[in-house]
């Protein structure tokens, strides 16, 4: 910067930091001078250099601008006192700056760092609270996974109360037995497995996106944290009798013990075995078609699929043969298929291009529907968007076409135009739909009368099965105006367990009334007793189920996915990166503990850092995720 002479009407231009630029006044003259002297001519140096020794340099946050410096102007409107203070310019000693003139220095005058001073104010405050959150949040995780894995003492069972035997651990039953106030009663579980297994997730299984025991529950983590001891059988039901107010069930495990069969009386049943896959009598779906229902059809999927890959490999292989081996086809355009078809092309895509680049250009994958379109349940807008994606991702859609026949190595089908094909492939997975198991018609059977409808039992708006007195039925085995999906099934089962509360609570306060009114100072509890029964009055009403659709959610792979959502009247349909956010939150908080969360989170982090595991294992399968910290191994049956 120049330098320039200071004089009563020119002032010098400088950076300023603060709101208003400030003019250094001029030199005062020392004691003795004479007042017609010239002012000394002053070297500016640049802003918040060192002048004197007096001023030491300032360090500030933010330069506003270059302007040319003007006095201090007097706001129209007053300042805050310590906005006030923070944009005046110190005052020196009348003595210190007589010194300083006679010397010929220049006073200067530096802002005070108001705006660093704010901001150091508001990172100390944010980190504070960030810290805050960190411990608060790591506090209430250790506490709520040290208390889920030591449960309490609970009640010993008591004859007195009434016998409630729940068949079944899929959704409907689990989420009764969660909800479920067990003092009152004396509950028996059994079922032929020992854990709720989240189906929506079990297509992740297939690939190696997640680990088997991700995103399976153990029973015993529910009945376990109960009031009351919850008795928790690994059978399979053979038999229910409605008139004798019976269950059968046997141990058809790999290992027995001397006990077989065991009957066992109930005084309420709940019903909610579930179905079985529907293969519509086609021939050869049993024997060479993969389920994806249970967990065990996960690992099965997954070990033919990595099988297919290892033989297409082999040395001098024909190409043919390898063209086989690499199609896979799905049967079924619903949710399941549609999302197993999504994470087949994530897997070739990530993975398989990575280990296996000589045949990876070679898998092909066919979605085969009988419908005009996949996922029916959804709106328009989300069928074209999922059918434009699979084109994008090279993903075959057969609609309008019909199996007729499955073959070891193909599959025959009939197209819209009444043409038959035989499409060869290397692995054929049926997500086509669900029928009653045989102990279901076997009931039914029993009952002809009330039980009617082939495809499932017949409950009334209470859950009620018709035809058979203390037997409540939920879930895909029953004939329900509502889709036999997870959401429903899991609603009555909340609902079932909130009824059987109030059960529970109208046995106890009829208890409690009749010892009021046999008591002899009955007449001086008046008032205790219109209590009891307003309250009996109100538990005694029981509110028909009403089911609430929560909307629907699908992956398509890519990374995409679709979410079908009731907003108000209508429906928001969206589609993309945003919606498999959506969708992963969403089944991430829908996960039944916290330690199923934080395992499905570690493992989507750890295929995102290091990949898939490409693995074949035929002799040790439901290897449990690293996170675990417990290997299981189970001896695949040869």
């Amino acid at each position: 910067m120049a330098f320039r002479q200071l004089g009563e009407s020119q002032a010098t231009p400088y950076f300023s930091a603060s709101l208003h630029l400030v003019t250094p006044p001029a030199p005062v003259s020392a004691r003795g001078a004479s007042s017609n002297s010239p002012p000394p001519v002053v070297a500016r140096a640049p802003l918040y250099a060192t002048r004197t020794p007096l001023v030491r340099p300032t360090t500030v946050s933010l330069t506003l601008g270059l302007a040319r410096a003007s006095p201090i102007q007097t706001p129209s409107k007053p300042f805050s006192t310590s906005f006030r203070r923070s944009i005046e310019p110190p005052v020196l000693p009348k003595s210190h700056v007589a010194e300083h003139a006679a010397h010929g220095e220049e006073r200067v005058m530096v802002p005070k760092p108001y705006v660093l001073t704010r901001f150091r104010r508001w990172r100390q405050t944010f980190g504070r609270f960030t810290l805050f959150v960190i411990l608060t949040a790591t506090g209430a995780f250790l506490y709520v996974t040290q208390a889920a894995s030591h449960p309490p003492d609970q009640l010993a069972a008591d004859s007195t109360k009434p016998t409630l035997v729940v068949l079944g651990s899929g959704w409907g039953a689990t989420s009764f037995l969660k909800n479920l106030d067990t003092e009152e009663y004396n509950v028996v579980v059994v079922s032929p497995r020992n854990y709720f297994l989240f189906t929506p997730l079990l297509p992740s299984v297939t690939v190696g996106t997640l680990e088997p025991r991700s995103i399976i529950q153990p029973t015993r983590f529910i009945s376990r944290h109960k009031k009351r001891k919850v008795a928790v059988y690994e059978a399979e039901a053979q038999d229910v009798d409605p008139v004798k107010k019976t269950v059968t069930f046997q141990d058809l495990s790999d290992i027995r013990g001397e006990a077989g069969s065991v009957t066992i009386p109930y005084d309420y049943l709940v019903y909610a075995v579930g179905c079985e896959n529907q293969t519509f009598g086609i021939k050869g779906v049993p024997e060479y078609a993969c389920f994806l229902k249970e967990l065990s059809d996960a690992d099965k999927i997954r070990t033919k699929l990595l099988d297919c890959i290892e033989t297409a490999s082999f040395k001098d292989q024909p190409e043919s043969e390898i063209d086989r081996l690499m199609h896979m086809v799905v049967v079924g355009g619903g949710p399941t298929g549609v999302e197993y078809a999504g994470e087949l092309h994530d897997f070739l895509i990530d993975d398989l291009k990575k280990w296996y680049p000589e045949i990876a250009d070679r898998l092909k994958i066919t979605l085969i529907e009988a419908l005009p379109n996949v996922l029916p349940a959804f709106s328009k807008q989300l069928i074209q968007y999922t059918e434009s994606t699979f084109k994008e991702n090279k993903i075959d859609v057969l609609t309008r076409t019909m199996v007729k026949d499955v073959k070891e190595k193909s599959v025959v089908v009939q197209d819209a135009n009444k043409e038959i094909k035989e499409i060869p492939y290397g692995l054929l997975v049926w997500a086509t739909g669900n029928t009653s198991r045989t102990i279901t018609r076997n009931l039914m059977a029993k009952l002809p009368q009330a039980q009617t409808q082939r495809r499932g039992l017949l409950v009334d708006d209470y859950m009620s099965m018709l035809g058979a007195d203390g037997v409540y039925a939920l879930g895909d085995c029953t004939a329900t105006q509502y889709a036999p999906t997870a959401q429903a099934a899991s609603q009555q089962g909340i609902y079932l367990a909130q009824t059987f509360n109030k059960l529970g609570n109208k046995a106890k306060l009829e208890k409690e009334l009749s010892q009021l009114r046999a008591s002899p100072d009955a007449p001086t509890k008046a008032e205790q007793i219109e209590a009891t029964l307003k309250k009996l009055n109100r538990v005694s009403k029981l509110s028909p189920f009403h089911y609430s659709h929560q909307g629907s959610l699908a992956y398509i792979g890519s990374e995409k996915a679709i979410a079908d959502l009731p907003i108000f009247s209508g429906n928001l349909a969206s589609g993309g990166g945003a919606a498999y956010l959506f969708w992963r939150s969403a089944y991430l908080s829908n996960l039944y503990s916290v330690r199923n969360r934080t395992l499905v989170a570690f493992d989507w982090i750890k295929v995102k850092i290091f990949g898939r595991d490409v693995s074949e294992s035929k002799c040790a399968r439901f290897v449990s995720s690293p996170w675990i910290g417990i290997i299981e191994i189970t001896a695949q049956a040869q």
